[in-house]
């Protein structure tokens, strides 16, 4: 199952309630602000902080 795009309009990241990015090649979706991936299981985001690896910027 694919991730909806739209989703990102409605949620945030469980952490600071801010807005989360989406990483197409790695199914997750990132929190900047707190440094945070989350990851997408059968097009689903689990966005629980427990859940959350460490993310770090590739650029």
């Amino acid at each position: 199952m694919a991730f909806d795009k739209k989703l990102l309009e409605i949620v945030a990241c469980p952490v600071c309630k801010g807005k989360l990015d989406y990483d197409k090649t790695k199914q997750q979706l990132i929190c900047k602000a707190d440094r945070l991936a989350y990851a997408i299981n059968d097009g689903i985001p689990v966005l629980l902080e427990n859940k959350a690896e460490p993310w770090q910027d590739q650029a």
